[in-house]
């Protein structure tokens, strides 16, 4: 999978796709949980869902809470701080390490 957790991305389709900030940026977004066997990825503040939840223990609160849901790892690009924009990776061998390499500019990512 091209996404790790912790990687700055840039929401390609969606409610939440290509965006612009304030600024006139493209908004960014930041990955907290990756499932490779799903395909999917979890994104910081996107794709928002109600959760009903149960109190669990003695004097526990139930009720709905806010959590964010799981979209494929398709609809998101890694995001180039050179080129300003999501692109696609490349993973070439750097001294007998993979590293991930941004393949229009070939900044390391």
């Amino acid at each position: 999978m091209h996404i790790k957790t912790g990687d700055t991305v840039v929401l390609l389709t969606g409610r939440y796709g290509d965006k612009k900030d304030a600024n006139g940026e493209i908004k960014t977004h930041k990955v907290i949980a990756v499932s490779p066997k799903e395909g999917k990825v979890i994104v910081e503040k996107v794709n928002m869902i109600h959760k009903h939840v149960k109190p669990r223990k003695q004097g526990d609160v139930g009720g709905i809470v806010d959590a964010e849901g799981a979209i494929y790892a398709s609809k998101v690009a890694l995001y180039c701080p050179k080129c300003k924009k999501g692109v696609r990776v490349k993973n070439p061998t750097v001294d007998g390490k993979k590293v991930r390499v941004c393949a229009k500019c070939g900044q390391e990512l």
